[in-house]
C-alpha cells in the first residue's frame, strides 16, 4: 500500500511533533551552529526541523520536498518564522543556488532514494566549500532492535514479521553510504548514534492514538485497517498501563563536509 506523500489528508502527518532536545544537542555537537547564516532542508515535510535550526540560531532555512502538499502544511507551520522559506524540489534537483549554503540536512530521507550518488551529487553542488552535510536515517540494523516501552517500533516487526524485508529492503548500509559519500568528493565523515526521543505521551492512550492515525509513520500504511487494528491491540497488550511513555528511534548519523 505505502502513504502518498502528495495526498492532502497526509500532507499534516510531519507536523505534529517538535525537535527534540536530545537532536538538538547532537546537532550542536557535531557542527558549529553558531556560524550558519543559510541551511537547506532536503526532504522537509511540515517543516519540523527547518523550525530547530531557525531555533538553533541559522539565520535563513530553505526547505525542500517534493510534495506540494506536505510543502502547503509546511508553509502553515511555519507561518510565524519569517527566515523560513520553502522550495518544490527534489533530491537530484533541489531548485537553489550552487555554493550557496552552509548546512545540509538530509533526515528520514534517504530511505526513500535509490540513487545516493545522484543525492549525493546534489548536494555537493548545493554546500559551500568547507559546508557541513547531516545525513539522518536508519541502517538495517537500526530497524529491528526489539520492543520496548521506549523503542516503540520494535513492536511492529514484532507482531508483523512480514515488514521486517519492506523495512530493511529501503535501508542503506552505513558502509554504502560512507563510501558514496567519499566517491563523490565528501571528506571528514563521520558516523554516529543516536537514541532521538521521538515524543513524550502522558498516557498509553495517546500513543495508541497516534499509531492508529498512522500519525508520521511511513510503515504503518503499509499495513491494511485490520492489521492496524491488530497492532493496536498488541500493543496495548505489550506496553505497561498508566505510564508516562517516552518514545524513541535509534537512528544513524553521518557528518561530511565539502
Amino acid at each position: 500500500m505505502g502513504i502518498d506523500f502528495h495526498s492532502n489528508k497526509n500532507k499534516s502527518s510531519y507536523t505534529t511533533r517538535k525537535a527534540d532536545k536530545s537532536w538538538v544537542e547532537a546537532i550542536n555537537t557535531l557542527v558549529p551552529i553558531d556560524d550558519m547564516a543559510v541551511a537547506l532542508d532536503v526532504g522537509c515535510g511540515g517543516g519540523i526541523y527547518c523550525k530547530a535550526l531557525s531555533d538553533m540560531g541559522v539565520n535563513f532555512v530553505t526547505g525542500v520536498d517534493f510534495s506540494g502538499a506536505m510543502l502547503d502544511a509546511a508553509k502553515v507551520h511555519c507561518k510565524d518564522y519569517h527566515n523560513i522559506s520553502f522550495n518544490h524540489g527534489s533530491a537530484f534537483e533541489t531548485g537553489v543556488e550552487s555554493n550557496r549554503f552552509d548546512l545540509l540536512l538530509e533526515r528520514a530521507l534517504i530511505h526513500h532514494i535509490n540513487d545516493l550518488r545522484s543525492c549525493f551529487t546534489e548536494g555537493y553542488r548545493v554546500l559551500k566549500d568547507g559546508g557541513y552535510y547531516i545525513i539522518q536515517d536508519r541502517t538495517p540494523e537500526d530497524c529491528l532492535l526489539a520492543g520496548s516501552d521506549q523503542h516503540i517500533r520494535g513492536y511492529f516487526f514484532e507482531r508483523f514479521p512480514k515488514l521486517i524485508e519492506k523495512e530493511t529492503k529501503r535501508r542503506h548500509s552505513s558502509q554504502f553510504v560512507i563510501e558514496t559519500l567519499n566517491e563523490v568528493g565528501f571528506k571528514h565523515i563521520e558516523e554516529i548514534k543516536l537514541w532521538e526521543t521521538r515524543k513524550v505521551y502522558d498516557t498509553k492512550e495517546q500513543l495508541l492514538k497516534d499509531v492508529r492515525a498512522r500519525t508520521g509513520r511511513s510503515i504503518l500504511h503499509e499495513l491494511d485497517n485490520e492489521e492496524l487494528k491488530q497492532l493496536v491491540k498488541h500493543l496495548d497488550q505489550s506496553l505497561p498501563a498508566d505510564i508516562n511513555i517516552i518514545e524513541k528511534d535509534r537512528w544513524t548519523i553521518w557528518k561530511a563536509v565539502k
